[in-house]
């Protein structure tokens, strides 16, 4: 299953609509909630917090992997939404906090700075580390002039998403989450390779890519 929060399907490729959620033995299976520009933390994570735990009850996953858009944040050059670092990162605390394997990626973002600031935080919030709001001095540190803070302000940005759009297409996902998806598809376990099962005494894990790939090179 996937489930993906974006902007409306007004910019290329003009697709992720409402209403595309997958066809022949994955329908339903794709879930798509299109926004309108300037959405807020509050907002966002209403709809958000909705969907993923509705999604989440149907399909039962084994496991998660989230793609972290920074291009959803305040002030991006391509984005259009208005969130905050500390909404951004409030997302990947839902998911942390549901205890399944999740492998967490980073994705977009042309506010270099900005989108530095999301993925610390949320690496932090991942493994459930406490960090300062006062950036730690560097070589970098006049980048994030002239505040020198990890979380910035949001702008004034208007929100386009009223009440009475985000309750339609809310209401419209959870619907066909009711209706198509009605288990989830367990992992099929499999017994472990032999080679890989057995610890050979002496082998040792390669501190950095160049090992590993001198070591293959030797093998």
């Amino acid at each position: 299953m996937t489930v993906d929060f974006h902007k409306d399907s007004n910019i290329f490729p003009g697709t992720g609509d409402v209403d595309d959620i997958g066809v022949g033995e994955g329908k339903g299976y794709a879930v798509n909630v299109p926004l309108k520009e300037g959405i807020d933390d509050k907002s966002y994570l209403s709809i958000f917090k909705a969907v993923v735990g509705k999604a989440m009850a149907s399909f039962e996953p084994n496991a998660v992997v989230v793609c972290s858009g920074a291009n959803s944040l305040s002030k991006e050059r391509l984005g259009c939404f208005n969130l905050s670092t500390k909404g951004h990162g409030e997302c990947i605390k839902i998911l942390r906090d549901a205890n399944l394997p999740t492998l967490l990626l980073g994705g977009g973002g042309t506010n270099l700075c900005n989108t530095a600031r999301c993925w610390t935080y949320e690496t932090a919030v991942a493994v459930g580390e406490d960090i300062k709001d006062d950036m730690p001095f560097s070589e970098v540190y006049d980048y994030f002039a002239p505040t020198y803070k990890l979380h910035d302000s949001v702008s004034n940005m208007e929100n386009l998403n009223a009440k009475s759009y985000l309750d339609e297409i809310q209401s419209k996902i959870l619907g066909n989450l009711q209706s198509h998806v009605a288990t989830h598809v367990p992992i099929e376990k499999t017994a472990p390779d032999k080679r890989t099962a057995e610890v050979v005494k002496g082998d040792t894990v390669p501190s950095s890519g160049a090992e590993a790939a001198a070591s293959a090179a030797q093998s």
